[in-house]
């Protein structure tokens, strides 16, 4: 018997968890953090069918946090086997999962001091998810793997990582298992990326599976063209550039935020627009600069060459960080052009809060939408034409210019998540799971699937079990 449960990520894009059991094992493949609003923070614990006695191994396929950030929860609950990622996922999971930490405990300190001026009383779900120690011991448990590596990680169990292209170190995980007198091959697709995404390589699928777990974020659609992108980008920047005009790109700090930088550095080089001053204010974005540094060896060949020729940091001279609260603040008094890259993708926290706040009232400020936006989130609001929003208890109107460019998605569109099921199912598919996506999504990639391939999809619920 094999029994899939997601616990996440089922009819939506956050809280990335699935269960895998055998009749010998139970391996989790992710378990991540639901992101959105304040009713996605409720869910944001170890469920009541997964029990920390009985997992015996952790595979991590990325290290954004709405595929890792629930791995300390279930560390605090007593999990202590091991995690299995490749050693890109284990350096970016570091500083997501420290992040994490680092604002909850922030934002517990000023509840506390809040109820403190109130008399109020702090209930436990005020409390911090996990802590900084939770973070150490989660990573203490990793167990690096490299691409393309059949390793044993429980009984009756092996597991082989193969390139995703979606984020530095991300994959898809093809997991064989022992089942009675035959040998099954599940894979989870994990987050698959487009082709040419910068600085990484192309998705390289298996070529083969018994059963698959994909991934529909985008299963409804295929992006712009990035030809079409940059050249709508270019003329944001254009636009601002003779208004003197700001530009705010409310980016994900690892991924999202290279590779928008990466495309600015193209067109400084082509001078297809000036070398005006790039703001990177994002301490995490900053720490994963360093972490793609040292781990060149994942990048593709035409960022390889950019790098070691140091054409590409040449390009980029025009950019300042911003690692203190204090250096954020001081955007306030520059006078435009300039561009800021800040986090959160979604517009949910961080420093692009404090830019919005500043900013979103301002004719002459441009907002560039670049990721998915979760239902629920600011961004959200934002990519739907809000009139006003309110944030931080403040109402503001919406008068700023907002755009949104979808051509720079980290995730496959639709003809490419077609074309990864193919080279998968290449051999046979016995039964495809659509998570990871909203019914809007899943829907039309179901259809496509069954026409093209004639292979049914089910679209699973949280926590509902589907036996294979």
């Amino acid at each position: 018997m094999i029994r899939i449960t997601p616990y996440g990520a089922a009819g939506e894009v956050t809280g990335s968890a699935y269960m895998l059991e055998s009749d010998a094992a139970t391996v989790l493949v992710d378990f991540g953090m639901f992101q959105g609003d304040k009713d996605d923070d409720a869910r944001n614990v170890v469920p009541g069918g997964v029990h920390r006695a009985t997992v015996n191994a952790v595979l991590l396929t990325h290290g954004h946090l709405d595929h890792s950030g629930r791995l300390p929860v279930l560390i605090r609950d007593g999990y202590r086997g091991p995690i299995y990622c490749t050693h890109g996922t284990r350096d970016i999971a570091e500083i997501i999962l420290n992040d994490a930490a680092h604002i909850q405990e922030y934002d517990y300190e000023r509840k506390h001091r809040r109820a403190q001026r109130t008399g109020r009383r702090l209930g436990r779900y005020d409390a911090p998810l996990f802590d900084q120690q939770d973070v150490d011991q989660t990573l203490s448990q990793i167990v690096i793997v490299e691409y393309g590596v059949m390793v044993p990680v429980a009984t009756g169990v092996h597991a082989v990582f193969h390139d995703a292209g979606h984020l530095l170190g991300s994959a898809s995980v093809e997991v064989r298992i022992q089942d009675a007198d035959r040998e099954r091959i599940v894979v989870f697709s994990g987050d698959v990326g487009p082709q040419h995404l910068p600085y990484l390589r192309d998705p390289a699928p298996p070529v083969k599976a018994d059963v698959i777990v994909l991934e529909s974020t985008y299963g409804d659609r295929d992006h712009r063209t990035l030809e079409e992108t940059l050249n709508e980008f270019q003329q944001i920047i254009v636009d601002a550039v003779e208004q003197k005009g700001k530009i705010f790109i409310p980016s994900f700090a690892i991924g999202r935020a290279q590779q928008m930088m990466f495309h600015i550095a193209e067109m400084v080089r082509s001078k297809r627009i000036p070398a005006i001053p790039i703001f990177l204010d994002s301490p995490m974005a900053i720490k994963a600069d360093a972490v793609y540094r040292k781990h060149t060896e994942l990048f593709d060949t035409e960022s390889s060459q950019l790098v070691e020729g140091g054409q590409l940091w040449h390009d980029l001279r025009s950019v300042r960080v911003c690692v203190t609260a204090d250096e954020s603040k001081a955007i306030n008094d520059e006078q435009g052009p300039f561009i800021v890259i800040a986090g959160s993708g979604m517009c949910t926290a961080g420093r692009i809060m404090h830019h919005i706040r500043n900013s979103i009232s301002d004719p002459t400020s441009h907002f560039v939408i670049v990721g998915y936006q979760a239902r629920g989130s600011l961004g959200r609001k934002l990519v739907d034409g809000a009139p006003g929003v309110k944030l931080m208890g403040e109402y503001h109107n919406v008068r700023a210019k907002i755009h949104t460019l979808g051509g720079f998605s980290a995730h496959a569109g639709q003809t490419e998540l077609l074309d990864w099921f193919g080279t998968v199912a290449q051999s046979g598919v016995s039964t495809l799971l659509l998570t990871h996506g909203e019914d809007r999504a899943r829907n039309p990639l179901r259809d496509k699937i069954q026409e093209r391939f004639g292979v049914s999809a089910f679209l699973p619920a949280y926590s509902e079990h589907c036996e294979v």
